[in-house]
């Protein structure tokens, strides 16, 4: 059986590719003796089937082990097409969770560190082209609290927050030709305020005497194309996109820009080409987007706009960290609008591509973040630095991601507060990721013990009956309701790490709620708890007049999308099934109207 087919990159598509997903051969190396015995070239040494890409510890792998077994190998043959004996063979990985060597007829063809993000080798040189095999070892360290875990435990069984492991590939595997001479790391920068889009990207190899075309569209209809001569590996060319006539009208009604209202993406295609002979040709698209803060508010396309969002762990029961299928990814974010939220904030996790691609079409926020590790030390500061910089060059283009969240709860960093070494690791992370992408805003430690920070990012589960709505209600003095929540300390931690302060950055409450729901059989715990749909219902709308009612608040992050394992906080079962009438969620969502905001 194939699995997950559509392509796995939406944002630079060529025609030409290869899934090698579906059924691999594996084996446990619990002796950690492969590399010595040279399991790469011994096909007896593999005993069992794998689907792929569903880690083994999932029920969609066909294994369905929690077990701890910390190397583990894959092994395939595939072959490819005889046209492309002319061209580059690349195989990409969509994502390896921990460390992985990967060999190609008996040959190591590379080496990659780093769970979350997608990789890529160059394998020409190994072909044989006839019968071609891959095999894949990899590294998973069970108990190895200094890497990004996120919510993966470092425990055999699942409790509290922490969630079953997944070890090994979890994302696409697939193959493409290329040419030698080729486009590479396309860079697209909407810029509303002059009508430009920015485009930038590389050309590899011999890039002397060829040409390159841009092609820009709206709903099929042609209007601006670019053809110039390539002068040097690195390109930047802009195009004013609101003087074409095609958008006059549309701009002037403020009905071009992307927002999850009106989610408009146009698309653009870049060709190469030598003497009128085509060397690379890819597809992709943007969205004319602006997120920005000011005067205390977070500001879409230079209005101020309410986040709405719904904390989404991404995990299914059947796959774990791996989405069954593509309608799955795409139904999240359905269901999560149905109820009214307008976006989602990613966590401990960083999602497919294809989950963003939805988002785009579909018109739903997401916030970016990283699987964090346990604790801190130079090696996993370094680990983290390396993620974030392969996460930003592959999802910079989404105009749904409109935030970054490079820590958690001090996850990583348990000493923040007083911890000059750790706070530099924040602030290295936070002008990393600026000096990488200027164009959206960065939360240094969503939660609490901010240091530096574009969002003042606040948990507080605190509200667990009717007498404590004043936590969030904010009346008379907004000021001193202010400065009542900056002098807080959820989980007994102050909001600002020692030596830092709030800086009139916009105040989002991006952790609260966690109704406890126990639906059918299922057992486990919540922030607070109910008994049947009518209570639920009402303990929403409860908790959300309390946040509406803040004129301080300028969005929230609600606790959370799905059940997960043992948690059954969700608003949807861990099989997506909804726990009330979802037009009741989005009745209380939509009570909102925009707040005069306390800019003081």
């Amino acid at each position: 059986m194939a699995y997950k087919q559509e392509y796995p990159r939406p944002q630079f598509v060529r025609k030409d590719w290869l899934n090698l997903n579906g059924e691999w051969d594996f084996t446990f190396d619990r002796e950690n003796v492969g590399t010595k015995e040279k399991w790469y070239q011994k096909q007896e040494a593999f005993d069992r089937k794998i689907n792929v890409p569903f880690a083994y510890q999932s029920r969609l792998s066909g294994i369905h082990d929690p077990s701890f077994c910390d190397q583990v190998w894959y092994r395939r043959t595939f072959n490819v097409a005889k046209e492309w004996q002319d061209q580059q063979i690349i195989l990409h990985f969509g994502a390896v969770d921990y460390r992985s060597w990967v060999y190609i007829n008996g040959k190591f063809a590379g080496f990659h560190e780093g769970g979350h993000t997608s990789f890529s080798f160059n394998i020409t040189e190994f072909l044989t082209w006839e019968n071609e095999e891959i095999v894949v070892k990899v590294e998973d360290p069970s108990t190895d609290e200094t890497i990004p875990r996120g919510k993966q435990f470092w425990k055999e069984q699942s409790e509290g927050i922490w969630y079953t492991r997944t070890t090994g590939i979890w994302q696409t595997v697939w193959l493409e030709p290329v040419n030698e001479v080729r486009i590479e790391k396309l860079r697209l920068t909407p810029d509303i305020d002059e009508g430009y889009i920015n485009i930038e990207f590389n050309v590899t190899g011999d890039f002397s005497g060829n040409a390159a075309k841009i092609d820009i569209r709206f709903k099929g209809e042609l209007f601006a194309s670019d053809t110039f001569h390539i002068q040097s590996p690195y390109t930047k060319r802009s195009i004013n996109i609101y003087q074409q006539q095609i958008f006059r009208t549309a701009f002037h009604h403020q009905g071009l820009n992307w927002t999850p209202e009106t989610p408009n993406l146009i698309d653009i295609s870049i060709q190469l080409t030598n003497e009128n002979v085509v060397l690379d040709k890819i597809d992709s698209y943007f969205g004319m987007r602006k997120i920005h803060t000011e005067n205390g508010m977070v500001y879409l396309n230079n209005r101020p706009y309410y986040q709405k969002l719904v904390l989404d762990q991404g995990y299914w029961p059947e796959g774990l960290l791996t989405a069954p299928s593509d309608e799955d990814l795409k139904k999240d974010i359905e269901l999560a609008k149905e109820m009214g939220f307008n976006g989602c904030r990613k966590h401990q996790k960083v999602e497919d591509p294809r989950f963003m691609y939805w988002a785009d079409k579909l018109g739903f926020l997401v916030w970016g973040e990283c699987a964090s590790s346990p604790y801190y030390s130079e090696e996993a500061a370094a680990r983290l630095t390396k993620e974030w910089i392969e996460i930003i060059e592959r999802d910079y283009n989404h105009p749904s991601v409109v935030a970054w969240v490079p820590l958690n709860e001090s996850w990583g960093v348990p000493t923040i507060r007083t911890d000059k070494q750790q706070q530099h690791h924040s602030l290295a992370l936070y002008h990393l990721i600026h000096s990488l992408d200027k164009t959206r805003p960065v939360i240094s430690n969503d939660g609490w013990e901010l240091t530096k920070t574009d969002i003042c990012a606040i948990h507080n589960y605190n509200h667990g009956n009717k007498e404590e709505n004043a936590k969030y209600q904010y009346y008379k003095d907004s000021l001193a309701t202010k400065e009542s929540i900056l002098q807080a300390q959820p989980a007994h931690r102050p909001i600002y790490a020692n030596g830092f302060k709030h800086e009139g950055e916009p105040i989002l409450l991006t952790e609260f709620g966690g109704i406890g729901f126990k639906v059918g059989e299922e057992s486990g715990w919540g922030y607070t708890s109910v008994t049947n749909t009518e209570e639920f219902v009402q303990d929403y709308k409860r908790i959300m007049e309390a946040v509406y009612a803040s004129k301080i608040l300028h969005g929230f992050c609600y606790t959370q999308l799905t059940d997960v394992e043992q948690e059954i906080n969700g608003l949807l079962t861990y099989d997506r099934k909804p726990k009330c009438d979802l037009a009741k969620i989005k009745e209380a969502n939509d009570m909102w109207h925009q707040p005069i905001v306390d800019h003081s």
